[in-house]
This record gives structure tokens, sequence and C-alpha cells, in this order.
């Protein structure tokens, strides 16, 4: 684990593999290279060296290197300058800058809040 301001995450640097499954309940840096699945409770960042092919799911993404693979984001997925992402990718909110490669898919999911009128009918939202 890094520290990196105070805060504790994960990490596997630049010129380190890993083939299969991550689980991490904190959130992880990524500047070599995964071939398989990251599954991550928190913020998962693909550093501009990162690599993976596989799938992705976490709380928050965000992309600097290259993705190839599907992505479930359960809140915000940035895209950054000179970011790769081809694949299939669901999320809340997408941030995509300038110069981001982005091809596949993407669904953008919305949260289904009931309220109730004063006149007690139920509205979805």
């Amino acid at each position: 684990m890094a520290k990196d301001s105070g805060v504790i995450y994960n990490s596997l640097t630049h010129g380190s593999k890993i083939i299969g499954k991550i689980v991490a309940d904190k959130d992880f840096r990524i500047d070599g290279e995964i071939d398989g699945e990251i599954s991550c409770t928190g913020k998962v960042v693909i550093g501009a060296q990162g690599f993976l092919k596989g799938n992705m799911q976490c709380a928050f993404a965000e992309i600097l290197g290259r993705i190839e693979g599907k992505m479930d984001v359960s809140d915000t997925l940035s895209l950054r300058e000179g970011s790769t992402v081809i694949g299939d990718m669901k999320m809340k909110v997408l941030v995509v800058e300038p110069k981001a490669i982005l091809q596949g898919t993407v669904s953008m999911m919305q949260e289904n809040v009931e309220k109730e009128k004063v006149s007690g009918k139920k509205i979805l939202f």
C-alpha cells in the first residue's frame, strides 16, 4: 500500500504485471499491466502507463492509460486526455476530456428514487 497526502491506497507500479482477479476495499492505482478483473469498493486510477485488459467494477474510476474490456462504475467515470477505452461502459456520470479515445457502448445509469406527492401517489425519478 502507498500513502499519498495521508490517503492510503493500493498500487501496481510500472513494470509489474498481474494475471488474475484483484479485489480491493481501498482505492487502487494501476501504473502497470493487469490481464484479468478488478473489483474495488473505492476509486480505481489507471495511470498514463497503466493497462487493463479485462473487466472492472468500482465506485469511481479515473483513466489516463488504456482499458480494453467491460467497466461497471457505480458513480463517476473520468476519461482524461490521452486515455483510450475500448469496450462496454456503464456509469452514472461520465466525464470525457478532449483527446480521450472512447470506442464502445456507453450506458448511463439512473437512480430510481421513490418520492410521494402530497396526494400519496408515488413518482419514480
